[in-house]
């Protein structure tokens, strides 16, 4: 099925933004005007958001339009954007709709995430428990899972703390080209290094994504209904799988399995399975780098570079322009931002402009395919290979 339109807001700090409605009710009007069309085209509608309450997605496309028309709301976690994506392309692959929305919004607090509802068993219950049992770190939850990956990984492989600042400030240099993008300014390596300690030897603040505001979204349709409309078709989902985990994330006494490794190779291997599609192939990808650490673990799960690679992947410069695969042309979740429900919507509106030739000074020459990784703890990951038409 193809894109046929996106949408995004610029995103904010948190307290500086439109209420979610509006935000998402903006995101979804630019996404039907890029694709030529009126809401009432529409068939069904996937709205998501991980901080609200029940039925926001109603709230926010009702602004829109008020058609009567099926509307799903969907929480996964960080990947709750992608899983929106995931169902439209579903509910047009099964032939129920030939045009769906998938919108992601998030307001945010600032500060550490957190639960909500304090009064019942945790869904991270089995997940705090391996981590307590890997990590002896008095930190904020993510920031001790994902903390802990990067610190298995520089056991494991020998990869450093200039690696993931080096990352980090990859992402400021992408994120600088971004008018969308919530941080513009270019670090240095040595600026990432000298920002306040987190966690010592393992994480200074600015390996960390910022909670952010923002919106974006994506209209989905049939190549049938595309041609009798006349409506764009450079680009399509080639391939796409959604995972989830096995009893390796807290049976394997690694914090990258905690923190989603298995789960992303499966849906990597799945996708370039279903494709004929390899990592070879792959010029430019936005994958989930909430921290740096999980970006350096993400480039070996999703097959960007061999077991134990990354550290050699990003001295030789092959994440970024002029190297192998473009990692993050938007700044990815550290520079653009992580508005929790609209990040996969936010990963595919970029990939969409790459393979477009639209992306501006951002673009990556010559990209045929591109790679989207969106990865919720809790958990689930789902990525998704984008094609350009030929």
């Amino acid at each position: 099925m193809l894109i046929a339109g996106v949408g995004m807001i610029p995103f904010t700090k948190p307290g500086q933004s439109a209420p979610y409605d509006e935000m998402g009710s903006t995101a979804i009007q630019l996404a039907l005007q890029d694709a030529g069309i009126s809401y009432d085209v529409v068939e069904q509608a996937y709205a998501g958001f991980v901080y609200g309450d029940s039925c926001s997605g109603q709230r926010a496309i009702y602004r829109t339009g008020m058609s009567g028309i099926p509307i799903v709301n969907v929480n996964n976690n960080c990947s709750t954007g992608s899983t929106a994506l995931f169902l439209a392309r579903q509910a047009i692959a099964s032939g129920a709709a030939e045009c769906v929305l998938a919108v992601g919004f998030e307001e945010m607090r600032p500060g550490a995430l957190g639960n909500v509802f304090a009064d019942r068993v945790s869904p991270f219950t089995a997940f705090d428990d391996a981590c307590d049992a890997l990590v002896d770190v008095d930190l904020p939850v993510a920031l001790r899972f994902f903390g802990g990956a990067g610190l298995a990984h520089m056991e494991k492989y020998g990869s450093t703390l200039a690696d993931f600042a080096k990352v980090r400030a990859k992402a400021s240099r992408h994120a600088a080209n971004n008018p969308l993008s919530i941080f513009r300014n270019i670090l240095t390596e040595e600026e990432v290094l000298a920002a306040p300690v987190i966690w010592p030897g393992v994480m200074t603040k600015l390996m960390a994504c910022p909670p952010t505001c923002g919106a974006a979204a994506a209209i989905l349709v049939s190549g049938r209904l595309a041609r009798r409309l006349g409506l764009r078709t450079e680009v399509r989902i080639a391939a796409q799988a959604m995972t989830t985990d096995r009893p390796n994330t807290f049976e394997a006494g690694d914090m990258m399995y905690v923190v989603g490794k298995d789960m992303t190779r499966r849906a990597a291997e799945a996708v370039y399975e279903a494709s004929g599609v390899g990592p070879k192939d792959i010029r430019v990808a936005e994958l989930h780098d909430c921290f740096a650490h999980n970006e350096v673990v993400t480039y070996e799960g999703l097959g960007l570079c061999g077991e134990g690679e990354a550290a050699k992947f990003i001295a030789d410069q092959d994440n970024t322009y002029g190297g192998r695969v473009v990692t993050n042309p938007s700044g990815g979740l550290l520079s653009k931002g992580h508005p929790l429900g609209a990040t996969g919507l936010a990963q595919c509106f970029e990939l969409t402009q790459q393979l477009r030739g639209a992306a501006g000074a951002r673009q990556v020459e010559g990209a045929r395919h591109a790679l989207q990784h969106n990865l919720g703890l809790g958990g689930a990951c789902v990525v998704t290979l984008y094609e350009r038409a030929a």
